[in-house]
């Protein structure tokens, strides 16, 4: 079942990402040039498109680690990157980002301070994430004799060691197999479902059916901000990436290949 947007007092749609003309310039070429986009909060919120549409570059600067960036992006009310959103958002990077040498325990333990948990804290934070990726049994275990689809659970227990209420995850299924990739997106929904906005993204379109909401991009361009069942009602298309396809067609017959433009995106 799919969560429903959050609202504030005023009934407005609840926002945990505003971005506002973002511009990215990386090696002499613009990246992303113009873009306006919000990450709705308490919802799983898909982030789809093609390798090198730009998503891990979005993705950066919400997080905000990315060089090079003109626009504003507002996290959670602050600027990206301020120091005050260091435990209130949780980056899962491509790269396994954890110590191969140390134990589970000791990864997360590293983390939890560099999130700013308090050290009377720290070992309810560390079996806390544990126990929600259900990697119970492998505290002491070393990262590095770990399996793939372990390993990619301990990043994700890193970036949950804080407790945020905003989880960024780049492409996090990526090279597992069905099974792991069904397990850890039940994760992503059991996580959604206790209140947290999560910012997934994902080159593989048949992910887009286990997301709240979709954001689209193709070479920088928001080609689509809708929900799974509104893309394949304005495409009439059978599957999400039969209607990516659709609606990259649709754009570039309409002209609207130029950054900060997308042409006929379904509405909100």
């Amino acid at each position: 079942m799919r969560k429903k947007a959050r609202t504030t007092d005023d009934g407005a749609p609840a926002v945990a990402a505003r971005v506002r003309g973002l511009g990215v310039v990386r090696g002499g070429r613009q990246v992303i040039g113009g873009l306006d986009v919000d990450v709705p909060a308490g919802q799983v919120v898909g982030l789809l498109g093609p390798s090198g549409s730009g998503k891990t570059t979005l993705l950066r600067s919400v997080v905000g680690v990315q060089d090079r960036v003109t626009g504003e992006v507002t996290v959670l009310g602050e600027p990206a990157g301020s120091a005050s959103l260091r435990r209130r958002v949780g980056y899962v990077t491509q790269a396994a980002s954890v110590y191969r040498d140390l134990t589970v325990a000791q990864n997360l333990r590293y983390f939890a301070r560099l999130a700013g948990v308090p050290a009377s804290g720290t070992r309810e934070a560390v079996e806390r994430a544990v126990a929600t990726v259900d990697l119970g049994g492998h505290e002491k275990q070393r990262v590095g004799t770990l399996s793939g689809g372990e390993l990619s659970r301990v990043s994700l227990a890193a970036a949950l060691v804080g407790e945020p209420e905003l989880l960024v995850l780049d492409e996090p299924t990526v090279g597992l197999d069905p099974v792991l990739r069904r397990d850890l997106w039940a994760t992503f929904r059991r996580l959604a479902a206790e209140g947290r906005t999560l910012l997934v993204s994902s080159h593989v379109m048949d992910e887009a059916a286990r997301c709240d909401r979709l954001l689209l991009l193709r070479e920088g361009v928001l080609v689509a901000d809708t929900t799974p069942d509104e893309l394949l009602r304005t495409t009439g298309a059978p599957d999400a990436e039969r209607a990516f396809l659709a609606l990259v067609e649709r754009t570039s017959a309409a002209g609207a290949g130029s950054p900060g433009g997308a042409g006929e995106v379904p509405s909100r």
